[in-house]
């Protein structure tokens, strides 16, 4: 067997995540499958390139050289597909997104601010997966979101730009939900719920949860992982579970959203996008069309839009 790219990203991934299991989760591989590939590389090699410890896994000299190698030989591939899309007159332009509100109305704005260009934009259920294909020249730019203090780590090729630095958390319940009539809902009021949430959001979103909910007074009773916003909706309207939301989220028959009390989990959005692929002015039309995208939303919802006019400093520039 010769050693492919892959494999040498598949030995990146475990050194980076410190486990088998997480790398497995980042790749979209089962752990026996990720299991099987390492040890065929490892024959290649001619050794261990990990052992295990109470910790993870660390890597063996052997792994260490290898890494070195795997980070000079993906590093100058991805220089190569970055370059040579660049000298393209009008290279398609991949955008990546998490399944942000601002989505929805991002496509017409990308029309406006790029006219006659190709436009393909996929939608992942990671930042963590966001970020690794941008670093793999998969994706030009990427949209996503971060909560409380968690900050996404950037491969160096990338810039970054704050598009919006603060929005309050919110929680989407049933209708019929008990506390469905107050204008804002404590979070220790949700201690005994079930939560949703997408199946792997990257974003710090599962910790900042844990932190603050810990600082309630409970540990959150997590049971569905769906990726499906549709599908979401209609286990809450169910009353069957309870979700964090975006205070610009739309109106969904049979659900309230609510602020959270106090704040307890702020998030953010942010844009980035591999400096060798698109130009900075390309960066800033993205830039603006997403601004323009999430502001389309305020009006959803009548208390962020009072939130929102109170605080001009969180604005994204859109000159």
């Amino acid at each position: 067997m010769q050693l492919e790219l892959r494999h040498l990203e598949a030995v990146l991934r475990i050194s980076e995540a410190g486990s088998l299991g997480r790398a497995a989760a980042r790749l979209g591989v089962s752990q026996p499958a990720l299991s099987a590939q390492l040890r065929r590389v490892e024959r290649v090699a001619g050794g261990e390139l990990f052992v295990r410890s109470r910790h993870g896994v660390e890597p063996t000299p052997l792994g260490d050289f290898v890494l070195s190698a795997a980070r000079r030989v993906l590093g100058e591939m991805d220089a190569l597909t970055a370059g040579t899309r660049a000298t393209m007159p009008h290279p398609v332009l991949r955008l990546g997104c998490i399944q942000l509100v601002l989505v929805d109305r991002l496509f017409g704005h990308l029309e406006e601010k790029l006219p006659g260009h190709e436009i393909d934009i996929a939608i992942e259920h990671s930042a963590t997966a966001l970020v690794r294909l941008l670093g793999a020249g998969q994706y030009d730019a990427i949209l996503f979101g971060e909560l409380a203090d968690h900050e996404v780590p950037l491969p160096d090729s990338a810039a970054i730009r704050t598009l919006i630095p603060k929005e309050p958390a919110c929680v989407r319940l049933s209708s019929s939900h008990p506390l469905a009539a107050q204008a804002e809902i404590e979070l220790a009021d949700l201690a005994g719920e079930t939560w949703t949430t997408l199946t792997d959001e990257g974003d710090g979103g599962p910790e900042a949860m844990a932190d603050a909910c810990r600082r309630a007074g409970f540990t959150p009773k997590l049971r569905y992982r769906i990726a499906d916003r549709r599908m979401r909706w209609e286990l809450i309207a169910a009353g069957r579970a309870v979700s964090l939301c975006q205070p610009t989220s739309p109106y969904v028959e049979g659900t309230v959203l609510r602020p959270l009390a106090g704040d307890p989990l702020p998030g953010r959005i942010r844009f980035a996008w591999n400096r060798a692929a698109i130009s900075n002015e390309r960066a800033g039309l993205l830039f603006r069309a997403a601004a323009r995208a999430y502001l389309d939303n305020i009006p959803n919802n009548t208390f962020f839009q009072a939130w929102w006019e109170a605080r001009p400093d969180l604005h994204p520039a859109l000159d």
